[in-house]
């Protein structure tokens, strides 16, 4: 088990910082001074942030606390890891090429860098580059289109985390339990405990010794012995690349109050708002939750040619089954309807797993490739259907049916999470599928399932491993 730290509480500052190096003047200096002193950090003893994964939202996250903070070094380390020996396919250095040609303040850092000529000779294909490499140039390999700032990347994860005050998971939640058991042999010897801030949206299906959903912050806790007030969840509404573009966007960190208000505020800048909740695992399970719906919405979105009748038919009945299968996690489940359509909204716009959908349904890619696909990462949502699906058909949570007024398994209320998992897991039926499932003539009004869900005790505790 890992020590504990002592910590002082006192006033938070409530200045905004905007990262644009003007250092104290916006406050960012005192905010990390604050949490400086709340991490119990001396003089000359840099507070040491370290980013695992780097991921597009793990190599966001990592640059815009490198943007904000960097400037500070004598009291802030930030890095990120990342492993070693991805290589960069010739097709991404051709399009990392003109990236960096259709942006004039990019060509210039790299020429002052001495590093433009090895992007013209990734281009030529007369050098392999790798994601490591261009890490450090400020290019995440899943997200290609939007350059970041340079980075300090780290290649040995013993080396990059064994001191780390802060440690941000940015790898996929099926990675998140081999990776931080990895990280828990490197602690072994620490006096502190580190606070360890996980990005990762995907959940585990344990079906012993009764149905429970493990998500990656438990992950963490039962890899390393961190006591769960020392792990949040940072989630979204968001998209990455906007937030990094500085567009405006918002963040949710949940946990223990001990460090996620100190931490919002650190976070915090006028583009990025960042909100606190105490609802941790209810929130990150949620996180989970909109992935899998929003592949079916790029599959609709597809097979319709962006019909927007039929997108709004699907939203209609993908939330009435996330606000059903809320009902069964969450005692208080109205405290959820706003941040849960927030972000199944913003991920059904634009993001991985519903463009992962479209080109499923496109025909662009297939489902032999995995789910792990070049240029995006890890589709979260694959994992995640397959998840839910095997916890919902499990009879010892069933529920009486409306119609048949008998039990029946909570999945058979949830006709488009039975589809997604026919096309994706067993592979029984293809992506038009959930097209025929939407258009259904015997699919109940959405309306019915969210009274059903609202008008019985479907409350489930166990699936969260509540007693």
């Amino acid at each position: 088990m890992v020590g504990s730290i002592k910590v002082n509480h006192g006033e938070w500052s409530t200045q905004n910082g905007n990262g644009n190096g003007n250092g104290n003047v916006n406050g960012l200096e005192e905010k990390l001074d604050e949490l400086r002193r709340l991490l119990g950090k001396a003089a000359g003893d840099p507070l040491r942030i370290v980013g695992v994964g780097a991921g597009a939202w793990g190599s966001v996250f990592a640059a815009l606390l490198q943007d904000s903070y960097g400037q500070f070094r004598d009291k802030v380390q930030i890095r990120i890891w990342r492993r070693p020996g991805k290589a960069v396919d010739r097709a991404t250095a051709e399009h990392l090429f003109e990236v960096i040609n259709s942006r004039e303040d990019v060509l210039r850092r790299l020429i002052r860098r001495c590093a433009y000529l090895k992007y013209v000779e990734g281009r030529l294909g007369d050098r392999t580059l790798f994601a490591d490499e261009i890490l450090k140039d400020g290019f995440c390999l899943n997200m290609i289109d939007t350059p970041l700032c340079p980075l300090k990347v780290v290649t040995n994860l013993q080396e990059a985390v064994w001191d780390a005050d802060i440690v941000v998971n940015g790898v996929p939640s099926t990675e998140t339990r081999e990776v931080f058991e990895e990280i828990s042999q490197y602690w072994k010897e620490r006096i502190t405990t580190p606070i360890i801030i996980s990005l990762a949206k995907g959940i585990e299906a344990a079906l012993q010794p009764v149905p429970h959903i493990i998500t990656p912050t438990q992950m963490i806790n039962r890899a390393t012995g961190v006591p769960m007030e020392n792990i949040l969840y940072l989630g979204g509404p968001n998209i990455a690349s906007e937030i990094y573009n500085k567009e405006y966007a918002n963040a949710r960190i949940c946990g223990a109050e001990k460090w996620r208000k100190p931490l919002a505020n650190f976070l915090r800048q006028p583009h990025f708002i960042v909100w606190d909740n105490s609802d941790l695992i209810t929130h990150e399970v949620m996180g989970g939750l909109k992935n899998v719906y929003a592949i079916g919405a790029g599959m609709i979105a597809a097979l319709t040619n962006e019909s927007a009748t039929s997108k709004s038919v699907y939203f209609a009945h993908c939330t009435s089954e996330m606000i059903f299968i809320t009902h069964l996690l969450a005692e208080e489940p109205e405290k959820l309807a706003g941040p849960l359509l927030a972000d199944t909204y913003v991920t059904l716009l634009k993001g991985r797993n519903a463009w992962y959908g479209q080109m499923l349904a496109k025909g662009q890619i297939s489902r032999d490739m995995g789910d792990s696909i070049s240029g995006k990462g890890m589709i979260q949502g694959v994992s995640a259907v397959g998840a839910f699906y095997e916890l919902l058909s499990q009879s010892s949570l069933s529920v009486l049916h409306p119609d048949q007024k008998k039990p029946v398994a909570p999945v058979e209320l949830c006709p488009i999470l039975k589809t997604l998992y026919k096309v994706l897991i067993t592979r029984e039926q293809s992506s038009q599928a959930i097209l025929q499932a939407l258009r259904d003539e015997t699919l109940n009004d959405p309306r019915e399932r969210i009274e059903i869900a609202q008008s019985h005790a479907f409350y489930r505790p166990s699936l969260l491993g509540q007693p």
